[in-house]
C-alpha cells in the first residue's frame, strides 16, 4: 500500500464529486431537511424527537455514503476506468482505501453540517457533546462507504445498485431499535439485529445521547461497526482484478 497512490485516489474522487451538483445536494442538504421535517412531524412531542433524531444521525450517514459509494464504483467499473486503473501501478488496497478515505472525509462534513442543524438550529440535547456525535456519525459514513464498495461489485447498472437499498439496508433500519427497543422484538429478529452493524451504530447514538462520559459499551459499538467497516473492505478489495 502507498500512501501517495491513496491520497492521489482520494483527491480524484472528490475532484469528480465536486462537481456532481445533484450528489452534492443529496449528501449535505437532504439530511439536515428530513431532520427539520421530523422536527415538526413531532410538534408537540419534543422528547420523543430527542430520542429519535439522534439515532438518525447514526443512520443518514450510512445510508448515503452506501448509495454514493456504490453507484460511484460501479461507474468506474462499468466505464472501464476501474480496469485502466488497475493496469498501473496502483494496488487494489490503493484504490479500496483511497475511496474510503474520500466518502469518509465527505461524510465528516455531512456531519459536520447535519449535527450543527440538530444541535444548534433544532435545539437537540445530546449529553455525550458534539465531538462524540461527529464520530459516531462519520464512523457511519465509512461503514455505509464499505459496503458500498463492496456491494457495487454485484451490480450491473445503478438500477441495481439502488436495489440493494431495500435488499440490504431496509431489514437492518427495521430491526436496528429505532422504531423500538430490540429487546421487545421477537427472539429471531433480536438474532438478526445483533449480527447486523446498523444496530450497533444505533446503539452508539443512544449511548452518547444519554450518557456524558465515554463508556466501555460505546468503545464496544465502535470497534464492532469499525470491523463490520473493515471486513467489507476487505471483502470489496476481493472483487477488484488487475487486467494485465
Amino acid at each position: 500500500m502507498s500512501l501517495n497512490r491513496t491520497i492521489s485516489t482520494t483527491k480524484r474522487v472528490l475532484s469528480q464529486l465536486k462537481h456532481d451538483k445533484r450528489t452534492i445536494a443529496l449528501i449535505f442538504i437532504v439530511p439536515p431537511v428530513l431532520l427539520t421535517i421530523l422536527k415538526y412531524v413531532f410538534d408537540g412531542q419534543s422528547q420523543v424527537f430527542d430520542s429519535i433524531a439522534p439515532m438518525l444521525l447514526g443512520i443518514f450517514p450510512m445510508i448515503m455514503m452506501f448509495l454514493i459509494s456504490s453507484i460511484v464504483t460501479l461507474r468506474e467499473r462499468s466505464s472501464g476506468t476501474l480496469s485502466r486503473l488497475m493496469t498501473m501501478p496502483i494496488s487494489k488496497t490503493d484504490f479500496i482505501f483511497g475511496y474510503a478515505l474520500a466518502f469518509s472525509l465527505i461524510g465528516l462534513f455531512q456531519a459536520l453540517i447535519t449535527s450543527g442543524v440538530m444541535l444548534g438550529l433544532l435545539r437537540v440535547t445530546v449529553l455525550g457533546g458534539t465531538i462524540q456525535t461527529l464520530i459516531i456519525a462519520v464512523i457511519a459514513s465509512f461503514l455505509g462507504t464499505s459496503l458500498g464498495l463492496f456491494t457495487s461489485a454485484f451490480a450491473r447498472s445503478e438500477f441495481q445498485a439502488i436495489q440493494f437499498m431495500p435488499a440490504f439496508i431496509f431489514p437492518q433500519l427495521l430491526v436496528c431499535g429505532l422504531f423500538i427497543a430490540r429487546n421487545n422484538m421477537a427472539k429471531p429478529l433480536q438474532w438478526f439485529a445483533d449480527i447486523m452493524p446498523l444496530s450497533y451504530s444505533v446503539d452508539a447514538m443512544k449511548q452518547i445521547t444519554i450518557m456524558s462520559n465515554w463508556g466501555h459499551v460505546l468503545t464496544k459499538d465502535i470497534v464492532i461497526v469499525l470491523l463490520f467497516a473493515i471486513f467489507a473492505l476487505v471483502l470489496g478489495s476481493t472483487t477488484i482484478h488487475r487486467k494485465g
